[in-house]
């Protein structure tokens, strides 16, 4: 599946993208991306705001993911 990064997660990890196979849900990927380390534990904490869309639909933890899919993570947004 394709892993897209926005604003401070982007620059925080040096990526805008990124490909991932195995995890099976919005869980197990965020798992996957905290064990590589530091950075990504850091940004990825369950305290820190983000948000999860799969293929351009707000997510929760428990969504499912197939191989095809586009996953982007992103801090919140606020605007006027």
């Amino acid at each position: 599946m394709k892993v897209l990064y926005f604003a401070r997660l982007r620059e925080a990890f040096g990526m805008a993208q990124e490909e991932v196979s195995g995890p099976a849900s919005v869980a197990e990927l965020l798992d996957h991306l905290r064990s590589r380390g530091e950075v990504f534990a850091r940004e990825l904490d369950a305290a820190r705001p983000f948000r999860v869309a799969v293929n351009q639909e707000m997510a929760g933890a428990q969504t499912l993911l197939r191989d095809a899919d586009e996953v982007a993570i992103f801090p919140p947004v606020t605007g006027g």
